[in-house]
């Protein structure tokens, strides 16, 4: 029994090693800098790994320092470098237009060698984007010869009902019966009850269901620059915000300006990312993301190679703005504030615009009908806890601690009232 014991007390001592071990790998794990998260934070505004931005290309920049000594005396603090009298350090300045760059004293050396290991990554080779179906001749539709085929079995089934009725006839004369007579077909009582029950019915389902009048439900027009948004919202994860910056302060979410996209742009001159999701339209075509990133140069009259603005003679910048198509459009005696809805109500961008980060082109997600915007109201639970703006109903804060009170939706606090959307 106690040799049994003496062996269960090793064991158990063992998985207790076991463990520890384990979480020390996952706290060195976890603990791990992230170059490429630090680059973007600290670095990507002026440099790019793989050519001269705002400052030089920093692959392989650990090789053409004099040391990584002086790489991270010159990241905390390049001015103290300079004024040191270092020669590769006032070359370097020098050559760069004397732009001073920015002071980064809180990295850690660990923190820089990390940034320095994914700015020297070898560049991806660009592969050529692949057809919409892989490279196979598209499938033929064949909506014609189907359309074809239903009219010859109709006209098939009208001759044979012909030649029945003749034969039909002939034999009725034969035996000296009488045939009965015809009825046109628009006189015949079934018919016309079939069409009527049809017609009912299908008015009555366009009524409910079928009546967009005034709606654009999917509505998907053509856009002057085809700008993705799973490339943006989805995969580099950019803050709506970030380009609708009205959406917390405005009744309208604003449509950014060209000079929004020339703070990315100035820097991102290629779409490298083809291999990994080639920009394709709704129709199938490929779209060379490059060539839409210079009509956004066109519009705010860049200079990419100068990399400075176009101006005419009298200095003005040679921009104009990019003619966007609207697509989400309300009625003008319908009001709707974006603010009031995504900071006090806290309602997510997808609730109204559909899963906006899987979108290459934006379309309209909801037919944002009167009927669906009470329904909204109707099912859409307020967030009370820790929103000052529903500070005023004390009643309803009262009723949920004393526990009368699951919830509060919109509708309890006058969400259906007329005059909040009609005034």
């Amino acid at each position: 029994m106690l040799s049994f014991l003496s062996r269960m007390a090793q064991d158990f001592k063992g998985y207790i090693l076991l463990l520890v071990f384990l979480v020390f790998q996952t706290i060195n794990a976890t603990a791990a800098p992230d170059g490429k998260a630090l680059f973007q934070a600290n670095c990507a505004s002026c440099h790019n790994p793989y050519k001269d931005a705002t400052g030089p290309a920093l692959n392989g920049m650990d090789s053409r320092v004099p040391s990584k000594e002086w790489l991270y005396k010159w990241v905390k603090n390049s001015a103290t470098v300079i004024a040191s009298g270092d020669k590769y350090a006032n070359d370097l300045y020098n050559k760069w237009n004397k732009t001073a760059m920015t002071e980064f004293p809180s990295l850690t050396t660990e923190e820089i060698d990390a940034i320095v290991t994914y700015v020297n990554i070898p560049k991806p080779e660009p592969k050529v984007a692949e057809t919409p179906n892989g490279g196979k001749a598209p499938e033929s539709d064949n909506t014609l010869l189907y359309a074809i085929l239903t009219i010859i079995l109709l006209v098939v089934v009208v001759v044979l009902t012909s030649v029945n009725k003749v034969l039909s006839r002939s034999a009725n004369a034969m035996e000296g019966v009488p045939s009965p007579k015809d009825v046109p077909f628009f006189r015949n009582k079934v018919v016309i009850a079939v069409m009527a029950i049809i017609v009912i019915v299908g008015f009555g389902v366009w009524l409910t269901k079928g009546s967009e009048l005034g709606r654009q439900k999917n509505y998907m027009p053509k856009q002057p620059i085809f700008y993705s948004h799973k490339v943006h919202a989805g995969i580099n994860q950019i803050n709506c915000l970030y380009c609708h910056s009205g959406a917390e302060k405005s009744r309208h979410a604003m449509i950014p300006s060209v000079n929004v996209c020339m703070n990315c742009h100035k820097q991102i001159n290629e779409y490298t990312g083809a291999d990994q999701h080639p920009l394709v339209t709704l129709e199938g075509k490929t779209v060379d993301g490059t060539k839409e990133i210079q009509k956004i140069y066109e519009y705010a009259g860049w200079d990419p190679a100068a990399k400075s603005y176009k101006k005419n003679a009298n200095g003005d910048i040679m921009a104009k703005p990019i003619e966007w198509e609207k697509i989400h459009n309300m009625p003008d005696h319908v009001y709707f504030n974006h603010s009031l809805h995504v900071v006090s109500g806290k309602v997510a961008c997808q609730r109204c615009h559909g899963n906006i980060e899987e979108m290459d082109e934006v379309y309209q997600f909801a037919d944002l009908s009167m009927g669906w915007c009470v329904n909204c109201h109707r099912n859409t639970k307020v967030q009370f806890a820790d929103n000052d703006y529903y500070s005023i109903f004390q009643k309803y804060h009262d009723e949920i601690k004393e526990g009368k009170r699951a919830d509060v939706k919109v509708s309890d606090i006058g969400g259906l009232e007329c005059q909040r959307c009609h005034y």
